[in-house]
């Protein structure tokens, strides 16, 4: 039985051109080979699994080969390419800072440096995971990697650079390793399966793509599970059954569920996915990513943003031209609002069917809108001209104005008559009147349909704060805890529409929750805006550092005023 080898060990990059989804940095890298512009110290930096380790291995190699080819790639023939291929090169190290983090560690680097390489011309050093270096090595590193030997050079690698001293960073160029793209990772993935004999429809791919978030090693450690799983024909419906992923038919279905306004059907539907084991946050997020990529296939110029199989693809395109504009923008508001209050949420599956629900209620609501925004529509031009030439400035002159009604119906309405000086917008329930010859009389009154239009007005923080002790001393019960905190805690306005509130416990935060909804209305109503939003934050550093004892609130006056530990002295006072 021959022994199994993972494909992320049997296919990694043993070349510059053999590394997936990094064509500028292996390029880069390449050029400084050609010109022997080469570093004393470099830093590679990403996600896992991207190629940090394998471009720093090929590089290292590259450097050492004394019969480049013509590309700029290393021979495989030479003594110092044989010695790397084969894993005995004395010119190449490798360190796991993870678990040689100490100060010894890299005290013994550095002594181990000043030896010069015997084959080759550069002792290659590679520090992987550097951040987890402690901070006495990093500054016991620090002069070596600044001035290191001639033939010394340092290749550090880290997922997570913010954790390095800038000390460190200043002394190397920098790489920074992306993500690697979707379709990169499923064209790899097609020459592996090609070479290992393998059937596989594109469709499954993808998912193993998108699972992997980017990595190639985690690519291939899916794929091998998929492997085992499947056998040598892999099938999207058995990948997404082994990887537990949501099928995308399933977004299909609830989005014909929504634009028909069958919320039964949705709520069914949801509940299969629970029954299948999918957790309802995990749908959430989901389901506002699918809105996402439908909103991206409106526009031609977007599609490209889709990272996916083309067959899926044009399943999306389809999709997306039954859903209007308006449809999406709405959706992926409730679908974020939802996500944002999931984890505070009590009962989560009522949160998630809550955001069904009103999915499915989008083309009532539609109506509704534009029944109370129907078009401003020209009922008459009427012409009124002037008969009393001794008391009018312009004589013989005839004004003409154009009225306005907002109306539900196509319904003919009575021509209206104005005064010359009338100008164009009836508001609703107004009485309008002419300047006959001889007197005046009223015409008709019109009763336009009464709506309230949203409010948006800017308000300063004083008003805010007004409204806000108004609301806490008159609005709220006194057996309401929320009462108490509310006036001696103010909020602070973040812009003209956010309203930020920060508590010192999350019993504070449990409690304004329950008069939120009550104060957002009367805060709308006073202050005339309708879209204020909150921010709610707990900060409880106040209340780690508040003086509980005696002895706390002593030490604390003491450190002011260093006069009180005189007169504890000299007094032989106690503190009880």
């Amino acid at each position: 039985m021959n022994n199994f080898i993972v494909s992320a060990r049997k296919y990694r990059p043993a070349t510059f051109a053999s590394v997936v989804g990094q064509a500028a940095l292996t390029a880069t890298l390449k050029n400084a080979v050609r010109t022997n512009h080469l570093a004393h110290a470099y830093l590679f930096c990403g996600p896992r699994g991207v190629g940090k380790t394998s471009c720093a291995r090929i590089f290292a190699k590259t450097i050492n080969c004394e019969h480049l080819t013509s590309n700029f790639e290393a021979c495989n023939e030479c003594e110092s390419c044989r010695t790397f291929n084969e894993q005995r090169s004395y010119n190449i190290h490798e360190l796991d800072a993870a678990s040689n983090n100490s100060v010894d560690d890299i005290r013994s680097l550095v002594e181990q440096v000043r030896i010069p390489p015997q084959i080759g011309h550069y002792s290659v050093y590679i520090i992987d995971e550097v951040h987890m270096l402690s901070q006495s090595a990093f500054n016991a590193f620090l002069k070596t990697l600044e001035e290191p030997p001639a033939h010394a050079i340092f290749i550090l690698a880290t997922t997570e650079k913010h954790k390095i001293i800038p000390t460190i960073l200043s002394r190397c160029q920098i790489y920074d390793f992306v993500r690697i793209g979707i379709n990169d990772i499923v064209e790899h993935l097609m020459q592996i399966a090609t070479n290992e004999g393998i059937t596989v429809e594109p469709e499954a791919l993808n998912v193993i793509a998108q699972k992997a978030d980017g990595g190639m090693r985690d690519a291939l450690s899916i794929f091998d599970q998929v492997v085992s799983y499947c056998g040598d024909k892999i099938t999207y419906q058995e990948v997404i059954e082994n990887l537990n992923v949501l099928d995308y038919d399933y977004y299909f279905r609830l989005t014909d569920s929504f634009l028909n306004n069958r919320a039964a059907d949705s709520l069914i539907l949801f509940n299969e996915i629970l029954n299948k084991g999918f957790d309802a946050q995990n749908f959430v997020t989901g389901i506002s990513s699918y809105f996402r990529d439908l909103l991206m296939c409106k526009d031609a110029a977007t599609i490209v943003l889709l990272e996916m199989a083309n067959t899926i693809k044009d399943l999306y395109v389809k999709q997306a031209q039954q859903c209007s504009t308006d449809f999406l923008y709405h959706a992926l508001t409730l679908s974020n609002e939802c996500d944002m209050n999931f984890r505070t949420s009590r009962n989560k599956r009522l949160l998630t069917e809550l955001l069904l629900i009103r999915l499915c209620q989008w083309n009532d609501k539609k109506k509704e809108q534009l029944a109370e925004n129907a078009e401003l529509k020209p009922i008459e031009k009427i012409r009124v001209a002037e008969n009393n030439a001794a008391t009018s400035p312009n004589n013989g002159i005839q004004n003409t104005s154009t009225v306005y009604l907002k109306t539900k119906t196509q319904s003919l309405t009575p021509p209206l008559t104005e005064t010359s000086k009338s100008a164009s917008l009836i508001p609703p329930s107004i009485s309008i009147h002419s300047t006959a010859a001889s007197s005046s009389s009223q015409v008709s009154d019109i009763a336009a349909p009464k709506y309230k239009a949203k409010q948006h007005e800017s308000f300063t923080e004083q008003a805010l704060h007004q409204a806000w002790r108004t609301f806490a001393d008159g609005k709220i019960p006194e057996k309401v805890h929320a009462k108490n905190f509310m006036i001696n805690r103010l909020p602070n306005l973040v812009n003209e529409d956010t309203i930020r509130i920060v508590f010192d416990q999350p019993l504070q935060q449990k409690s304004f929750a329950e008069v939120q909804d009550d104060l957002k209305t009367y805060l709308a109503e006073q202050l005339h805006n309708d879209y204020l939003t909150f921010e709610v934050e707990v900060d409880e550093t106040d209340q780690k550092n508040a003086l509980f004892t005696s002895q706390d609130r002593y030490a604390w006056l003491a450190e002011k005023n260093s006069a009180l530990g005189h007169l504890r002295k000299e007094f032989k006072l106690e503190i009880d």
